[in-house]
């Protein structure tokens, strides 16, 4: 259970609590430049299953491992 104060890093999936180790880095290239990253965190379970929601809806990403902080997020080729 998190409490107040908690500075655990979390996996975004739909209600997973499990630590993060990844970095899933995307953007939505119609409203975005390619220098806007958003960030969902991901652990291993759920990496490959965040960045193919993202992929399918046309959204470039790049995953990284957590300590990893890309410039930007180009589009895909």
């Amino acid at each position: 259970m998190i409490g107040f104060g908690e500075t655990a890093v979390r996996c975004s999936a739909s209600g997973c609590n499990d630590a993060a180790d990844w970095r899933v880095n995307w953007r939505n290239p119609r409203i975005h430049s390619a220098d806007r990253v958003k960030v969902w965190l991901a652990c291993d379970a759920h990496r490959r299953t965040l960045d193919d929601y993202l992929t399918t809806r046309g959204f470039p990403t790049i995953v990284t491992a957590l300590d990893e902080v890309p410039e930007l997020v180009p589009d895909r080729a």
